[in-house]
């Protein structure tokens, strides 16, 4: 049985029928659910929980912005993917631009994928542990690492799609339900998101530099490569799917805006101001059952729960298939590809490496959950400058994309703002990678 995640056979000029009633977009939706929720993790929760403990309200506006920000750079990505004159992927367009960019992302795919599911992988344990209240992290991530290989290897991408909508729900229940039940202040959130107020520095970085460097990585992570997969997988295919795509998309960072929000007004409203120090997960879980009880303790962890499984299931389908693709253009030069990066054997494998190696971090004496995560974190962002200037160049010249379609003045703007904010945070991540390696090098 074949094993690619796949909606319908399409060929270069079908697809799906264009949604016509407003019902039917909203039933249409569903690459721009996979990403968002791929992207948001546990790291987010901890982040936005820290930021709100420590600065209160006061940077919210870095979130919106940032997403914001997204929308627009990974919108003209889906641009190329959509409407280039090329008829080809995004990474066949960074080979055209230069072919080491082929068995670059390769590699880049099968190491990261590593390390996001190190730190995904003992999330999921973690969360599952404070549950359920038995077990150890390394059986229950065990159990949902098989739970996810049967999801990745369904055939059918209509299923993924259920299971993350279905996780969707869960996060709206137990993120929201936790700002509404810690009692969010509507003005502080106001001021908060349109003020654009840069507090006195509390930590070892300055405020003006989280924003910069938040903005940076969030604009151009390595996951934003994901989502031309997954509309590939939906079947849309050509110019005609372009204003359904920003649709779908801009819904579902919509959905993440108030998801993190969320998370932020927990932080804000319990910490703010009280002198609790913060520094892990289970930090934010014990203050949460001090103040909200053990129902409020229960929420918070099936919200880490959903957040970490669907970014783990949808980073090992979106990184299999950037592995696998970049492979197949490798090995063909500019010629076509010779098979389907869906179904080639090195998809699969790179699933398989994705969900199964990084179990061994959730042994005991292994980086905690919150160290795994701020190391992975840090990685990435030297990544950034590489993945931003190329989509910038394909994007913005009509030998790739096409007369048509190329950039428009203020398009270039934004691409090259989240190019030369991650030259600036570049900077800041090596240095917190090699403090965060010394610690853990000391410590042990």
């Amino acid at each position: 049985m074949s094993h690619e995640l796949k909606e319908v056979d399409v060929g270069p000029q079908l697809g799906p029928p264009l949604p016509s009633t407003f019902r039917q977009y909203l039933r249409s939706m569903g690459p721009g659910i996979i990403v968002v929720l791929t992207w948001l993790g546990a790291g987010d929760i901890v982040e936005c929980g820290i930021s709100g403990g420590n600065y209160g309200y006061a940077l919210m506006w870095i979130i919106a912005v940032a997403l914001i920000m997204r929308y627009l750079f990974v919108s003209l990505i889906a641009k190329y993917q959509l409407c280039n004159q090329h008829g080809e992927g995004v990474l066949d367009g960074l080979a055209r631009l230069h072919p080491w960019y082929a068995p670059f992302l390769m590699v880049v795919a099968i190491v990261m994928g590593h390390i996001y599911g190190a730190y995904m992988s003992v999330g999921i344990g973690e969360s599952c542990v404070a549950i359920a209240g038995f077990g150890a992290t390394w059986q229950w991530a065990t159990l949902w690492c098989l739970v996810a290989l049967a999801i990745v290897f369904w055939p059918v991408y209509g299923y993924l799609e259920i299971v993350f909508k279905v996780m969707l729900a869960l996060l709206a229940v137990s993120l929201i339900g936790l700002a509404a039940w810690v009692g969010p202040s509507p003005s502080g959130i106001l001021e908060g998101v349109f003020e654009f107020k840069l507090p006195e520095q509390k930590g070892e970085f300055d405020s003006l530099l989280i924003a910069i460097g938040m903005l940076g990585a969030i604009g151009g992570s390595l996951m934003n490569l994901a989502y031309p997969y997954f509309l590939d997988q939906k079947g849309w295919k050509g110019p005609r799917y372009r204003r359904l795509q920003m649709y779908d998309f801009l819904l579902a960072v919509i959905v993440m805006i108030v998801l993190d929000l969320a998370i932020w007004t927990v932080g804000a409203e319990l910490i703010f101001g009280t002198g609790a120090h913060i520094e892990t997960l289970e930090d934010l879980s014990t203050l949460l059952s001090k103040v909200l009880g053990s129902g409020g303790r229960l929420l918070f962890h099936l919200g880490v729960f959903a957040a970490v499984f669907t970014s783990l299931v949808g980073h090992a389908v979106g990184l299999g298939m950037i592995a696998s693709h970049g492979y197949l253009r490798w090995q063909a030069g500019s010629g076509p590809l010779q098979g389907d990066y869906r179904t080639h054997p090195l998809y699969r494998a790179v699933v398989v490496w994705i969900l199964v190696s990084p179990l061994v971090w959730t042994m005991p004496g292994m980086p905690n959950f919150v160290q795994l995560t701020l190391i992975t974190n840090s990685l990435q962002v030297v990544l950034i400058p590489i993945l931003a200037g190329g989509l910038w160049m394909i994007t913005a010249r009509q030998r790739f994309i096409g007369e048509k379609y190329r950039n428009r003045w203020w398009e270039n703007g934004i691409m090259g703002l989240v190019f030369f904010l991650a030259l600036f945070a570049t900077v800041g991540s090596v240095k917190s990678v090699f403090e965060a390696v010394q610690s853990l090098l000391e410590r042990a």
